[in-house]
Order: structure tokens, then C-alpha cells, then sequence
């Protein structure tokens, strides 16, 4: 729900506008001077005039009255006017008790004059924020989307943290209602960064403000740190929890940007479960988001329930086969599951807009709070010196029996000076002078006091206060420590249960042609050189969705990438068409081709990256007449081996040979390439296929993000061939062995992640719930892509330690036994117990009671070296045609 004040209904909105723009209204402005209005004649082109009287500042006293008085909150408190009124009746209405927020509404119409829908809604949204306003009934909900009851039923009264840091009637800075007849508060007295504790949206005339809301603790931490001079970050914290990558926030500036998850987890492998929803969302637009996604084909799910109620909880089903990787991905990129928030700080100082960051906005917080505080201690101090200054005076007066010089007067002059001149000796021990209003008080004591009146109880008052008077004295001369001592009860009294909410975590960009569901067949007709969705009677490609780029590559030489569409011609004589992925530098297209009618052939190895959608590119030499003689793509860098055959012609000895394409260097797609033969080719075939020329691909695992990647961020995991794969273990006793690819999610609770050696034995030591002791394995891992458990299944079974070191060892720490201490005990797993079955329950470890069980630095042990296949790396150069030459069989000749 938006701020209510940039919520104007229409009825509020042009009540000015509507009132000059009648018929009359509006012929005045065509002929005294309207902005760009023409006077209806034939000459209408030629008459422009300005704007003049009143018409000239209406918009500007417009935009201005929006700006100060609806839609952006005042940096000394935080609050739209709006808000300020409804806080400001709320303190005069408190009794203790709850009152209707229809009453409450109702008397803040005293002060506001924009109706009661407004004052409503702001007051519900001031009430969802949990900070402000004690609520009771049903205030609805910020997780589902569900409104609040009718005002009349509802009910509302001041926090007591309100009540403590919002008002100070002493300090407060009063002013004039609307109407003239009450006072209102211009700014409350708040002593707290209210505005980034509770954040502000709004939009005015020509600006707008979006303030994110901040942690309760975090603020009072950072503004004790500006207190003591220290440097201080803040970062945005939601009641809707989620994850938020903050590394673009710009303090809350104009350009910055927080990007809010929803928090995702995989329920089981048919299931995926969000118990947390992204800023600015509630479940049903996130759950209307995910309808509509899967309406269109981005994302594939069964069902979906909303289970939620004092938290989220909405269960995604999935299909049987579906990654579920792969749809939490989706989910990111097509759904309100992920969004974007652009903060814009904007508020009123001085009765004009003020762009500031939020480390600004706290800074001035914070000394608008030092300063509200001295004022109330400079005020204390007045009034504490007052107390004591009547207090000694009053002693005075009835110690020393000066009340019975007035018996005898008769006038209230004689009165007066005879009371003063009988204080005359005493008064040098008092602070300031003596007023008449002084003596007025002493003669107002009843005889009733003045005959119960008790030296020592009035003397240990006066040094009572003399004490407090001292205090504040102190906390005047030290207001700094006096400010940080109040931030810090602020927050021992209140600042539990307001923990940070949302995680905050970098994000990695997720690419939406990669997780989008592939639920559209693409076809081809190579003849005509159509591809599209649309050719159903034509040769079947692949499976695509429709975001997808398409590569073609044409018997002429010719290349072009374009998107998916219906049916789209791009080339006669298509030779190969697949999906393109402009980040796959791993794929590599291995080509012969005749250059010109008669020219040449040459060999090349390229792969395919910076190019332009719906453009030609030529592979060739840019002969005309070019044709492709061979071409093969290879996912890994595969490079195959093929036998040449050429026609007889004239005197040409060797018809026939092998050429190996790891022989070739892989270069751009614009590379001449090496010629194979000068000689016309009859045939090529392949006489064997190829292995991966590529070096084995480096895997890291960035912690931040919880994911593989290829950049170098984070842990290196290893150089993975295609028929490698990682080992995952979790707390819970689970692991599995699974391809690395890097859109996998892992689990919070995972303890384990590197490459997976199948020969090496994995090592557990275990609690077992049932039989209630520790036991000890080690075992290999028998299936592949599949989860399972290697501890027991009863609920109490844990796992305590597990390593995949091939000699590990294990501290084990005893319970005292009736006071007796017991040796702790070093494990060697590799000598307790052999290699056994998956399934095994392992030995039991001990009897005793077990206090702690630590991992140590493993046993020396050589690992046997690991037999890789070789590959052939040639780095890429450009070979000029001055270095090849022919021999007689027309075969390459390298210098």
C-alpha cells in the first residue's frame, strides 16, 4: 500500500483545476493569455501568448502545496502532514485505553482537510508498521495483500515507544490549523530516525520521494557510532523479510537500486517452497506473477498453494522431470519473485526539497536528537533550580516565623513588602532574586502546611534536588555520552524482536534465455531456408522457448543469428541450425570450405560470440561462389579426425590422406583459415571421432551466492572434464553426486562441496537416535545423481563430523562421570574401521557419553596420481599465407 497523501482521490485532485477550467473559465483563458492556447480564428497558428495574472503562479502554488502538505515527509520527524496530524490526535485522545480509529479519524479531521479516506488509509499503514501504533482487530495483512476492517471496527491507541521518543510538549514547535481555531504541532519532537526506521513513498508535482525502510537496531547502532565519530554503512531491512543484494544502493540516492528475492527452497524433488516474499510484493501479485509466467511457457509447474498465514508459505508443485534448479532460476527471471526497487531520497528541509542519502538523513537525525535532548535537559534544569529556589524560599519563610509580619497589615502592598523585608537577611544563600510572584506563593501556603512543617524532610528535599540539578548539569557538559546512554536504552528497552529481517546477499545475474522452459519445437527447411516454430510440416531442431537466439549456417559460407519466430527465411541451402548461447565459448565449429568456383579449399576451427542479430556473416574468403565442403560443431572443443579424398587430375600422387583437426588452432569466426588443398576435393569422411581439445574447465564456488561459476569468484573446486562431477553433503546425513553445472542451488546446511573422487572413501561418525550411540563408517558412494542418506533414519540421529580425507582422525571429548574427568580420545578412522558398504550402519564409536567430537588435521597420505587423458591445447595465432606451402599431393607445409 502506497502513502496515502500521494494517493489523492479524483475528488481532491482538481478541485482547483476544475473550479477555473468551466466554459466561461476557460474562453478567459484563451483570451487573456493561456500557455500555447490559440484563439479559435483563422490566424490561430500565428497567436501565441504568455500566461499572465493569476494563471501565472496557480501551478507553481499547486506543485508546492503537493510537495510540502501531501506527498514528501519533513526531515526533523519524518512524517507527511498527514501522518503528523493523526500521531498528534492520537496523543491528545490517549487515556491509556484503545480508542476507534473511526474516533481517532474523525478527530484528526480537526486538523487535516483532505477527508476521512485519507487520514484512514495513512493510519492503517502507520499501524501495519508495528512501530508507532498499539493495534487491535484486524489491520490486514502486508504478506497476503488483505485490507484492514472498516475503520469503525478497528481499534488503535499510542505504543509506548511512541509515547516516549514523539513528544515533548516543552520543545515542541507549535502552529495554526487549517481553520485558526487549534494549535498543531509543525514538527513533532521525535528523538529517533523515524523516517528510515519506517521509510516513505510519495509522489508529487514534478518530484518524488522513496525512502526504503531501515533496522530498528542498526539505526541506533550507526547513529551511536556518529556520536563517537566512527564510520557506519546502512542498508535497507523489509518486514517481508526476502534476500537483497545491496551492492547498488547508493545510499539511498537518485540511481540506485536494490534488488529483493523472494527466499526459495526445494522442498523435495517434485516441490518447491517460498517462505519469504521480495519488497513492495505480497503473495497474491507474487503468486498472480507465477500464473501468468506459466500461462506463457516460461515456466512449467503443476499447481500452486498459498498456505500462508502469520508467515508465508506457498508450495510450487512441479511436474515429474522438471528441474527444480532450473524453476527456481525461472522463477527470478519471469516472476515477482525477484524485483528491483529504486530508492530516491527526497525530503523537506526548511520548507524545501532536499535530495540527500540516508547516511545524510541519519546524520541530521541525529543531531536534530542531540539537540532535542539538550533542550529538554536545559528545560529540566529551569524547572529543578525553580523547585529548589521555592523550596529554600518556603523554609525561609515558615523557619524563621516571617508569615506573622503580615498580621497586622491591612493592604496588599504592606502584605507584600513586609513578607520581603523579613527575607531580606536570608535571601543571599538563593540562587536569583526574589519576584513578587514568589512572595504571592509563599502567601498562598495554607496554616494547615506551615503547622506540619518538618526541617529536616524540607532540607532532605532541597539536597535531593541539588543532586538531580548536578545530573543534568553533568549530562549538559558531557550531552554526547547522555545522547549515546539514551540510544542504548532505546534499544535494550525496545529493540527486541526487531532483529534484521532480510538477508542480504550478491546476486548473480541470471540470463533469461537460459532458465526459460523450452516448451516450443523449432523447425527447418534447409532447401528454402526457412526456420521458425511455425514449419510443423518440416524438419524438427529442437526444443526453444521464445526468447531464443537462433544460429544458421549456410552452404555459401554465410552465417546469421536471428530470434525466434514464427517462420523467418534467412538463407537458401541451410547446413546446420541450433540454439545460440552468446556466452558458450566451449563450443567449437570445425570447417572446410572451397574458396570461390575453383579456388582452394581451407580448414578452420572457430567458435561464435559478439555478433549482431539478423546480419550475414561471411566464414569464407568472400569469393563468390564459395561453398562449404565440411562443418561439424562440437559442444566440448571436440576435434575429429577426417580422411581427404580428391579427383584425379593430371599428375597428382597422393589422392587421399588424414588431417587432424587438433592439428588446426581454434580462431575467429572472420580466419581465413589453413588450405588444405589446392586441388579440387572429391569426398571428405570422418575416420574418427574427436576428444576435447580444450583444457579441462576450472569450477569455483562463490560462497556469497551460494553458486558454481566459471569467473574465478570464490572456492576453486577444480579442472572438471565433461565426465566429472562434484560431491555435495549436507548436515543432515544427505549427499549426492551430481554434474557441475552452474545454475545449481545449493542448501544452507551443505558442509561439503569439491569434486568428487570416486575411489576415495568418505568417513562419518554419527549419532544413531535409536540405539542412542555414536557409531563410525566409511564407505564409497554407489549412485550417481541421486540424494540419499548415510546416516539412520530416526528422527534423533545426527551427524556429528564428517571428512574426505583419505586418513582422518577425530578428538573425542567425555562428559565428567561423578566429578571424574576421562582422557579425551584420538580416533584414527582409517585403522578403527575398513571401507564398507553405503548402507552400513559402522562400528560403534563408544559407550561413554560424548561432550564434543572435533575433526583434526589428517594423517600424511599420498594420493595416486590421476591417469588423465591427454589433450592437445594449441594456442591461437594467425598463420599468414606467406608461411603455407603445398607440396606435390597438395598437402600443408608448415615453416
Amino acid at each position: 500500500m502506497n502513502e496515502d497523501e500521494d494517493n489523492i482521490p479524483e475528488d481532491e485532485t482538481n478541485d482547483d483545476l476544475n473550479d477555473s477550467t468551466t466554459e466561461e473559465g476557460f474562453d478567459d483563458i484563451v483570451s487573456s493569455g493561456g500557455n500555447h492556447f490559440y484563439e479559435n480564428d483563422e490566424n490561430a497558428e500565428d497567436t501565441i501568448t504568455k500566461v499572465t495574472g493569476m494563471y501565472k503562479d496557480w501551478f507553481l502554488d499547486y506543485a508546492s502545496y503537493v510537495i510540502l502538505e501531501r506527498a514528501v515527509p519533513a526531515i526533523e520527524d519524518g512524517f507527511k502532514p498527514v501522518q503528523r496530524r493523526i500521531m498528534h490526535s492520537l496523543k491528545e485522545l490517549d487515556d491509556g485505553r484503545y480508542n476507534k480509529v473511526a474516533n481517532v479519524v474523525g478527530h484528526t479531521m480537526q486538523y487535516h482537510p483532505h477527508g476521512d479516506a485519507s487520514i484512514g488509509d495513512a493510519m492503517v499503514q502507520i499501524g501495519q508498521k508495528e512501530l508507532l501504533i498499539d493495534c487491535q482487530g484486524n489491520w490486514g495483512n502486508i504478506l497476503t495483500g488483505d485490507s484492514a476492517a472498516a475503520s469503525r471496527y478497528i481499534e488503535a491507541r499510542l505504543s509506548k515507544f511512541a509515547l516516549e521518543v514523539l513528544y515533548s510538549p516543552k520543545i515542541t514547535d507549535w502552529g495554526v490549523s487549517y481553520d485558526g481555531r487549534r494549535a498543531e504541532p509543525n514538527n513533532l519532537p521525535v528523538k529517533f530516525p523515524l523516517l528510515l526506521a519506517q521509510g516513505a513513498e510519495g509522489i508529487a508535482v514534478g518530484l518524488s520521494t522513496k525512502v526504503l525502510p531501515h533496522n530498528f537496531n542498526e539505526l541506533i547502532d550507526a547513529s551511536i557510532k556518529i556520536l563517537k565519530g566512527k564510520p557506519f554503512t546502512l542498508f535497507p531491512d523489509f518486514q517481508t523479510a526476502g534476500i537483497a543484494d545491496v551492492s547498488n544502493y547508493n545510499d539511498g540516492l537518485r540511481g540506485g537500486r536494490v534488488r529483493v528475492r523472494a527466499k526459495i527452497a526445494q522442498l523435495d524433488k517434485n516441490t518447491l517452497v517460498i517462505t519469504q516474499i521480495p519488497f513492495s510484493t505480497n503473495t497474491t501479485t507474487l503468486i498472480d506473477s507465477i500464473l501468468k509466467a506459466n500461462e506463457k511457457g516460461k515456466i512449467k509447474i503443476k499447481k500452486i498453494e498459498d498456505n500462508t498465514a502469520a508467515e508465508v508459505e506457498i508450495l510450487i508443485h512441479l511436474f515429474p522431470g522438471v528441474s527444480p534448479d532450473k524453476t527456481i532460476d525461472a522463477l527470478f527471471a519471469f516472476t515477482a519473485c525477484e524485483t528491483s526497487v529504486a530508492p530516491l531520497g527526497c525530503v523537506i528541509e526548511d520548507n524545501k526539497p532536499l535530495f540527500v542519502g540516508v547516511s545524510h538523513m541519519l546524520k541530521i537525525s541525529t543531531d536534530r536528537t542531540v539537540q532535542l535532548l539538550k533542550s529538554e535537559l536545559e528545560i529540566q534544569l529551569r524547572e529543578l533550580e525553580e523547585q529548589w529556589h521555592f523550596l529554600s524560599l518556603e523554609r525561609i519563610f515558615i523557619e524563621n516565623k516571617i508569615y506573622r509580619d503580615i498580621e497586622d497589615k491591612t493592604t496588599r502592598e504592606e502584605v507584600i513588602k513586609a513578607v520581603d523585608d523579613g527575607l531580606k537577611p536570608f535571601t543571599k544563600t538563593l540562587k536569583r532574586a526574589v519576584t513578587e510572584d514568589d512572595i504571592l506563593r509563599l502567601l498562598d501556603i495554607r496554616i494547615m502546611r506551615i503547622s506540619k512543617f518538618d526541617s529536616n524532610k524540607a532540607q532532605d528535599k532541597i539536597e535531593a534536588l541539588e543532586g538531580d540539578i548536578e545530573q543534568v548539569k553533568h549530562d549538559l557538559e558531557h550531552l554526547i555520552d547522555f545522547a549515546i546512554a539514551y540510544f542504548t536504552k532505546l534499544k535494550e528497552k525496545y529493540g527486541k524482536g526487531r532483529e534484521r529481517q532480510t538477508e542480504l546477499r550478491s546476486f548473480d545475474n541470471i540470463e533469461a534465455t537460459k532458465v526459460a522452459l523450452r516448451n516450443t519445437k523449432l523447425y527447418v527447411n534447409r532447401e528454402e531456408g526457412f526456420v521458425g516454430t511455425g514449419l510443423k510440416k518440416d524438419e524438427y531442431v529442437t526444443d526453444c522457448s521464445d526468447i531464443d537466439d537462433v544460429i544458421v549456417f549456410l552452404r555459401d559460407g554465410n552465417m546469421m543469428i536471428c530470434k525466434v519466430d514464427d517462420k523467418k527465411f534467412v538463407g537458401k541451402d541451410i547446413i546446420h541450425v541450433a540454439i545460440f548461447d552468446k556466452s558458450d565459448k566451449r563450443t567449437i565449429y570445425n570447417m572446410i570450405y572451397r574458396d570461390g568456383k575453383s579456388g582452394p579449399a581451407y580448414i578452420k576451427r572457430f567458435n561464435v560470440s559478439g555478433v549482431t542479430r539478423d546480419k550475414l556473416y561471411d566464414l569464407t574468403n568472400e569469393s563468390k561462389g564459395s561453398q562449404v565442403l565440411y562443418f561439424t560443431h562440437n559442444p566440448n572443443g571436440e576435434a575429429e579426425v577426417i580422411t581427404i579424398l580428391l579427383r584425379q587430375i593430371g599428375s597428382i600422387k597422393k589422392l587421399k590422406w588424414d588431417v587432424d583437426f587438433a592439428s588446426i588452432a581454434i580462431k575467429g569466426r572472420a580466419s581465413k583459415g589453413n588450405i588444405v588443398s589446392k586441388y579440387p576435393i572429391k569426398k571428405i569422411e570422418i575416420k574418427e571421432k574427436g576428444i576435447s581439445t580444450l583444457l579441462p574447465r576450472k569450477v569455483w564456488f562463490d560462497d556469497t551466492v551460494q553458486r558454481l561459476n566459471v569467473d574465478a569468484r570464490g572456492e576453486l573446486l577444480g579442472e572438471f572434464r565433461p565426465s566429472d562431477k562434484i560431491l555435495v553433503i549436507s548436515q543432515t546425513g544427505k549427499l549426492k553426486v551430481i554434474t557441475p553445472e552452474l545454475s545449481t542451488h545449493f542448501d544452507e546446511d551443505m558442509v561439503v562441496l569439491e569434486k568428487w573422487i570416486p575411489n576415495k572413501p568418505i568417513s562419518a561418525i554419527y549419532y544413531d537416535g535409536e540405539k542412542e550411540r555414536y557409531y563410525v563408517k566409511r564407505f564409497l558412494v554407489e549412485t550417481e545423481g541421486k540424494e540419499e542418506s548415510f546416516i539412520t533414519e530416526h528422527p534423533n540421529s545426527q551427524l556429528e563430523i564428517v571428512a574426505t580425507d583419505y586418513r582422518p582422525v577425530a578428538e573425542l571429548v567425555f562428559n565428567k562421570v561423578k566429578g571424574v574427568q576421562k582422557e579425551n580420545l584420538i580416533v584414527d578412522i582409517e585403522s578403527f574401521i575398513a571401507v564398507k558398504g553405503f548402507k552400513a550402519l559402522g562400528n560403534q564409536l563408544t559407550t561413554d557419553k560424548v561432550k564434543q567430537i572435533n575433526l583434526l588435521e589428517p594423517l600424511p597420505y599420498e594420493a595416486p596420481e590421476e591417469i588423465v587423458p591427454q589433450k592437445i591445447e594449441i594456442e591461437s595465432q594467425v598463420i599468414d599465407d606467406e608461411d603455407i606451402q603445398l607440396d606435390d599431393d597438395g598437402q600443408i607445409t608448415l615453416f
